[in-house]
């Protein structure tokens, strides 16, 4: 029989503390109180699983009640995941909770020199949450930002005069500094370890590791914002495949999606059967470790990944609808080679409606934060153009909010 979830009754039970007092600080929050009404208190795993799943609209009128505070240090606050408009923040104490990863996953330790190429800025907790992690391990750390198209070069040039040992980043980041070594003929000879988190692994990266790197492996985190690290793997492990943390439960509902629910104490966001639009399975990962371990299969919503970070497509749809003149938009990701290169909004306008389309297209690109971040190099990637009909399925007739393309 498959599992429902990563933990067995005897290793959970002990923990569900935890998961009763989450319930109790969101029978507190009045929009949410009447769904919880008639739940017993989570005791078993069944308890849990009969609880209604919470969604990143449920959670974030869960913050906005109960605005957490860090027992010990700093309470940081960072977007989570979002895309257009006001910004939807997740918390996090110092340290990020990286003392409980590193207990359990160690791809650093100190004779490494680690380049964090995860992006620092917007809100964003990855490049500061692999930086407690680094420092627990000891390692020296090369903190690098945003870079453009001919800074790769000099910077590639000083990780191999460093000698950088590990380098951490998204997958599409990464393809941009392996891609440039390659495309230079440069090598990095110490390279043993890349880390990754932010996006599905990109088997494009294997090729070129193999020629800038070819004793480096890979080591990956799985989470988000709202749930911080779930899992992790190592290069043990397929690329799609996560060990759970033991202060993370995860569970396989219906549709196999997932649900996370945090048996960790010091937890600041209300994570209790929480979903974040992946589906998934508990299998047993052929690296041989005990226990089940959660294959990720994809998204099934309407976030879809851009360079990294995640587009609400169906918040950009209503934001250009909104404009006089527009009856139906869609978005349209061009993919080359398992990357995204364009995005475009194509635009079906009332008869005669005069739309100014360049100037929509500046107010979106402007106003999301995927499209402003994915393409600050390159914004003309992001275009949008009036057409006389949207992309639609031949065979059933049906037009999609999203059309996928593969421009290889």
């Amino acid at each position: 029989m498959t599992p429902s979830f990563s933990l067995s009754p005897q290793q959970a039970e002990p923990r569900l503390e935890v998961a009763r007092r989450t319930l109790e600080r969101l029978l507190t929050v009045p929009a949410l109180a009447p769904r919880y009404a008639g739940h017993r208190q989570p005791r078993t795993l069944d308890d849990l699983a009969a609880l209604p799943p919470l969604m990143k609209d449920d959670l974030n009128t869960a913050l906005a009640h109960l605005r957490p505070q860090a027992e010990h240090g700093a309470t940081w606050l960072f977007q989570s995941g979002g895309s257009t408009g006001a910004p939807k923040v997740g918390y996090a104490p110092t340290g990020f909770y990286m003392t409980g990863v590193h207990a359990h996953w160690q791809p650093l330790d100190r004779s490494d020199v680690f380049v964090n190429a995860w992006g620092a800025g917007r809100m964003w907790g990855a490049h500061f949450l692999s930086a407690a992690l680094a420092d627990l391990s000891g390692c020296q750390v090369i903190a690098v930002g945003s870079v453009g198209r001919d800074e790769y070069a000099d910077w590639l040039a000083f990780f191999a005069d460093r000698e950088v040992t590990a380098i951490g980043g998204t997958p599409s980041v990464l393809r941009m500094w392996f891609a440039a070594a390659r495309a230079a003929g440069l090598k990095l000879p110490a390279l043993r370890k890349v880390l990754w988190l932010g996006e599905a692994w990109q088997p494009q990266l294997d090729e070129d590791i193999a020629e800038v790197a070819p004793q480096a492996r890979r080591w990956g985190m799985f989470g988000s914002t709202e749930t911080w690290v779930v899992g992790t793997n190592t290069p043990d492990c397929p690329a799609d495949t996560f060990h759970p943390l033991p202060e993370q439960l995860v569970h396989v509902g219906p549709d196999e999606l997932l649900d996370f629910s945090t048996l960790n104490p010091d937890m600041l966001n209300p994570v209790l059967r929480y979903q974040t639009g992946d589906a998934g399975q508990l299998v047993a990962c052929p690296c041989g470790r005990p226990g089940p371990a959660m294959r990720v299969l994809g998204r099934r919503d309407s976030v879809v990944q851009v360079r990294g970070l995640g587009l609400h497509v169906d918040d950009v749809i209503a934001r250009v609808e909104r404009e006089p003149g527009v009856s139906r938009a869609q978005v349209v990701i061009t993919e080359q080679r398992g990357r995204v290169s364009a995005v475009e909004i194509l635009l079906l306008t009332d008869r005669g409606a005069a739309v100014d389309v360049e100037r929509l297209r500046r107010d979106v690109l402007s106003a999301t934060f995927t499209l402003s971040t994915a393409f600050q190099h390159d914004p003309d990637s992001f275009q949008l153009r009036r057409v006389e009909l949207l992309v639609s399925n031949d065979r059933t007739g049906k037009t999609a909010n999203l059309v996928l393309r593969d421009g290889s």
